[in-house]
């Protein structure tokens, strides 16, 4: 930063903001939700601060994960299906068979992610993205919480 921008920074409140985004997944993958928090970012009027993102599930998950090639998305499910397979017997089948290996799945993966973010825009790597997992086999419409600590632009 430089000492202008530093200076304006610190004369600047911390506030927070947060959102709940519906997501909604085709069943198992990755569905991508970068640009809906950059474009949440913007309607906020953030300018430096922290980004959690947290899913409010415990069948689904959240991953910083590449996305120029799909075939990293299609090796990622796969080496979940290895870890946590369906097919096996598991105690936990009251919501189904798909249930409990999504459980495992969530929990080697995340639940929350903190992204830092300057001048308005969450300081991705070039190749990655913002992902929600889902890991039960039918569609289903996840609640994702934005919450964002930091400067936001006056007025």
């Amino acid at each position: 930063m430089t000492s202008e921008r530093s200076d304006r920074a610190r004369n600047r409140p911390l506030a927070q903001s947060s959102a709940i985004l519906a997501v909604a997944t085709p069943g198992p993958g990755f569905t991508e939700i970068t640009p809906r928090i950059a474009q949440w970012l913007g309607t906020i009027g953030a300018l430096d601060g922290v980004l959690t993102v947290f899913i409010r599930h415990t069948s689904a998950s959240l991953t910083i994960q590449e996305n120029a090639d799909p075939d990293v998305q299609s090796d990622l499910l796969d080496a979940l299906e290895r870890v946590a397979p369906r097919g096996t017997t598991y105690r936990h089948v009251t919501e189904g068979a798909d249930d409990m290996p999504a459980h495992i799945r969530a929990m080697l993966t995340a639940t929350d992610l903190n992204i830092p973010v300057q001048n308005g825009r969450a300081l991705l790597g070039t190749w990655q993205g913002v992902y929600v997992v889902e890991h039960r086999d039918r569609p289903h419409s996840r609640e994702v919480v934005l919450s964002f600590l930091g400067t936001h632009r006056e007025g």
